[in-house]
């Protein structure tokens, strides 16, 4: 169950500014000081959750999917404020919600984030490789 008074949106417009705050405050390793890379991540997802406390984004599920076979849920953030409330859960719940029973939800987790996500329904692959990116 999700905290009371945090509003999801499903694709709605968020500004990377905010994306970008949220990613520093919430300890996700991402690119927070490069804003134009920030816009560009949210530009080319197609499938985006959002979490606001009143104007406040807290928390981000960012997903790029074909909606028919697969959706790699690219970033979970939440402000380490608003943590172990529930937003996370909820975030991937509405990222579910928008796929059919025939699309798995796939990730890549930090390591301190190992625990969370068979909490959460996820069953841990270890058939997965990764060219790493270069910058």
């Amino acid at each position: 169950m999700s905290e009371r008074g945090i509003i999801y949106f499903v694709n709605g417009e968020v500004q990377p500014e905010a994306v970008a705050e949220l990613y520093r405050s919430s300890g996700i390793r991402r690119p927070y000081e490069d804003l134009a890379r920030i816009e560009k991540m949210l530009t080319n997802a197609n499938l985006t959750i959002t979490a606001w406390d009143r104007e406040r984004l807290v928390g981000i599920a960012r997903s790029v999917t074909d909606f028919s076979y697969c959706c790699y849920l690219s970033d979970l953030a939440v402000d380490q404020g608003y943590q172990k409330r529930g937003i996370g859960k909820e975030l991937i719940q509405q990222v579910k919600n928008q796929l059919s029973d025939e699309v798995a939800l796939i990730l890549l987790s930090a390591p301190g984030a190992m625990s969370y996500y068979p909490l959460v329904g996820f069953n841990k692959a270890e058939n997965a490789w990764i060219v790493p990116r270069k910058g």
